[in-house]
């Protein structure tokens, strides 16, 4: 009895010819390395049909080829060699490839002051395209910080020297009493308002980057604003960041700007983008501030 080949129908040609810009699967689980670690990702990858009179590509082949992340670092070298298989594995077909990736990197952040720490996740997607023309990677992060309103610390400054005015009108000032005034509810009657926010990173790399920059960007941006949201603490901790909230006031504008200036100093990026969320303590709707540097 002869074996009956197996049919072959994404080889026939389909009825509506047409060439389709991108073709391809999303949301696969795959375990990647990155920043030192196993990350848990979803990728989305792709290639174009160029060729219209084809009734599909090749799925399994760019399944197949994902392997290869599991035991490699993830670099722009490996993401370049991973689309330039894809294209192999569609020659006559493609001519463009991508590679969209989507996971959590866990990082141990030391509290400010005491020796405690604890773990941070920070949500990230990279992107990989190939082109006849060319290749680049882009990078996102996203960066939870706190910030506290320049506005609304100065009007709370105002009650409390009013405050004062009223406490302490035509009488002498003794040190002791003032000192007490200073460290109760009845001085301090008003406190300014803060919120958590969060800063949305996206950086295209150089030709010639080697690395991700992962934990490169985290850190600019964090040490840009100066309060970034914290893990474990003791009460030195919280008084420490209180202390940064105060001398690190800030609208959606002042965060936009200190971010932007941070990724200018970023060497490996040739364009970024970024956008800023207050999600408002004050208002029932969000701050919102976005920059750009290269960006087409």
């Amino acid at each position: 009895m002869n074996a009956l080949t197996l049919p072959d129908i994404a080889a026939q040609t389909p009825a509506h010819p047409q060439a389709l810009d991108w073709v391809g699967m999303q949301d696969i689980a795959l375990p990647v390395n990155l920043a030192g670690q196993r990350i848990n990702a979803r990728v989305d990858v792709g290639v174009s049909l160029d060729d219209g009179n084809a009734r599909g590509i090749h799925m399994s082949r760019l399944y197949l080829a994902l392997h290869a992340l599991e035991h490699n670092e993830l670099s722009p070298a490996t993401l370049q060699q991973l689309l330039g298989e894809f294209l192999d594995s569609h020659q006559d077909l493609s001519r463009q490839a991508s590679i969209t990736l989507r996971g959590e990197a866990l990082l141990n952040r030391p509290a400010l002051v005491s020796p405690l720490s604890g773990w941070k996740s920070y949500s990230f997607e990279v992107r990989a395209r190939q082109y006849l023309w060319g290749f680049h990677v882009e990078l996102q992060v996203k960066v939870a910080y706190s910030s506290t309103c320049p506005c609304s610390a100065a009007l709370a400054r105002q009650l409390i020297q009013q405050r004062f005015i009223e406490d302490f009108a035509g009488q002498p000032l003794e040190h002791a009493q003032l000192l007490a005034w200073l460290g109760s509810p009845q001085g301090i009657v008003a406190t300014p308002h803060s919120q958590r926010s969060y800063a949305t990173l996206q950086a295209r790399l150089q030709p010639q980057a080697t690395e991700l920059p992962l934990v490169e960007l985290i850190d600019a941006a964090e040490q840009a604003l100066g309060t970034a949201v914290q893990t474990a603490v003791k009460r030195a901790d919280e008084q420490a960041f209180a202390l940064a909230n105060g001398q690190n006031l800030m609208f959606c504008e002042d965060a936009a700007r200190l971010l932007h200036s941070a990724l200018l100093q970023q060497g490996e990026l040739s364009a970024f983008q970024l956008q800023v969320v207050h999600a408002e303590s004050l208002h029932a709707h969000d701050a919102v501030a976005a920059s750009s540097w290269n960006w087409d």
